[in-house]
């Protein structure tokens, strides 16, 4: 069956039943959800952007309270004028709003940075010596390369939840005496999979491990609640948050992280500096702050995570209902593989990974973009090894991503399958180069926004 609807382009196509419009629950509204880019081939489509995965777009509540923090804008913490006092109020009042948000214990510490990969090298750097570090290789690089030395051990790719368990049990076992760390993963970023977080800590605990726990892709799709999971630390990023203003957090026990030398040295970090070379150090958050705070940035993922919390379960429903469209429709594609660690049916959130057999994923994500106004993703995702041990036995060597988000509608989604079937059966409308490793349109005769001129 088939009905007809309406593209992008304004043209009339059959699509299959699955593309028959369900009711998607109303989510918090997106800053540029009427952007239209233009098309290669002539006019403009509005923008699908299907690509939240990397970076999502901002709120428009974080769009208003950012737009009302700036005119009071001033220094925190020491500042005698009004101003800086409203600052640091809005500041300081983050740190509960954050702990509130990953379901934080009263005591754990919370701790602003830029963004994930900022908050795992800041911990990092705070463990304390011979700490052994077990991490999992499915792990996004933020997760998987800042740990160090000869006590990192890396564990392979499982093939199961129960099998990821019964590798982290066997190598907590092994480790040498001493401080132990496992680093998890509540969502992957390649396939959208959630991980069984509560029993990987369980199983840390019964070692003697703390847990960090990645959570850049999980907290934009579902709620965290690092006290009932047992995990001891947590780190997320505000642009992933739909909050892009430069801003992330790592929440968890202080203990580690006021016995470690500061991450930065410089102004806020220090309680006194009576002659060179003695330093009397802050502890608890101010003793990794150094330098002037992004106090707007915190401002923008602090009310980021107050409207996901408060939008939760209709944010849920509406990518449950877009994710099983999408996957849906993709089935429908000619020689689409969905890559997956877990099986098909395992619980994910709004990420799905694939290949299409004889196609380029580079060239594939150049066509969506010049010709049907799409936005995804291709390539590795920062998790080489993940998706190179995915792509294991095919002839492809990259792959495409899909992301949803708030900013997806049906429409989007509807649009990507029915292009894809188009460039699959009858190829691009676009003659396209390498350029730089890139696909690009030949004589691309789009222009940029005014703002670029």
């Amino acid at each position: 069956m088939s009905s007809a609807v309406r593209s992008a382009t304004g043209e009339i196509a059959e699509t299959p039943i699955w593309s028959v419009v369900d009711s998607v629950p109303a989510v918090p509204a997106v800053v540029g959800a009427q952007l239209r880019v233009p098309l290669v081939t002539g006019g403009s489509a509005e923008y699908a952007n299907l690509d939240h995965g990397a970076s999502a777009p901002c709120l428009n509540a974080v769009r208003d309270a950012v737009n009302e923090l700036l005119p009071w804008y001033a220094s925190v913490h020491r500042g005698a004028g009004f101003a800086s006092q409203v600052c640091t109020r809005v500041y300081e009042g983050a740190r509960e709003t954050l702990r509130r948000f990953v379901g934080a214990r009263r005591t754990d510490s919370v701790i602003f940075t830029r963004n994930t990969t900022d908050a795992l090298n800041l911990l990092a750097a705070a463990l304390p010596a011979d700490t052994s570090v077990v991490v999992f290789d499915t792990e996004h690089h933020a997760a998987l390369l800042p740990w160090a030395g000869e006590r990192v051990h890396h564990l392979g790719i499982p093939e199961s939840p129960q099998e990821a368990v019964r590798l982290l049990d066997a190598a907590l076992a092994e480790c040498a005496d001493g401080p132990k760390l496992a680093v998890l993963t509540g969502a992957s970023n390649v396939t959208g999979e959630l991980w069984p977080v509560a029993e990987l800590a369980r199983v840390a605990r019964e070692h003697g491990a703390r847990t960090v726990l990645d959570a850049a892709q999980l907290a934009p799709h579902r709620p965290v609640r690092i006290a009932d999971l047992g995990v001891d630390h947590a780190v997320l990023s505000g642009h992933k948050l739909y909050a892009p203003f430069g801003a992330g957090a790592l929440v968890g026990r202080d203990d580690w992280l006021d016995r470690a030398e500061p991450y930065l040295a410089g102004g806020g970090a220090t309680r006194s500096v009576p002659d060179a070379g003695e330093i009397d150090w802050n502890t608890g958050p101010e003793r990794h702050e150094a330098g002037s705070p992004n106090t707007v940035g915190v401002h923008a993922l602090a009310k980021a995570c107050e409207v996901l919390a408060e939008h939760a379960e209709a944010i849920e429903g509406h990518e449950d209902l877009l994710l099983r469209r999408l996957r849906a429709g993709l089935a429908t594609v000619p020689g689409l593989r969905e890559l997956g660690l877990f099986g098909p049916e395992h619980d994910r959130v709004g990420v799905v990974s694939f290949t299409v057999d004889g196609q380029d994923p580079g060239l594939l994500a150049a066509a969506l973009s010049a010709e049907h106004g799409i936005g995804v993703r291709d390539g590795l995702f920062c998790a080489h090894r993940a998706v190179r041990h995915l792509l294991a036995g095919t002839d492809a060597q990259r792959a495409v991503r899909i992301s949803l988000g708030l900013g997806t509608t049906v429409e989007h989604v509807d649009r990507i399958v029915t292009a894809l079937r188009g460039l699959v059966a009858h190829g691009p409308q676009w003659s396209y180069e390498l350029d730089g490793g890139r696909w690009v349109p030949v004589d691309d005769p789009r222009e940029f926004p005014a703002a670029l001129a």
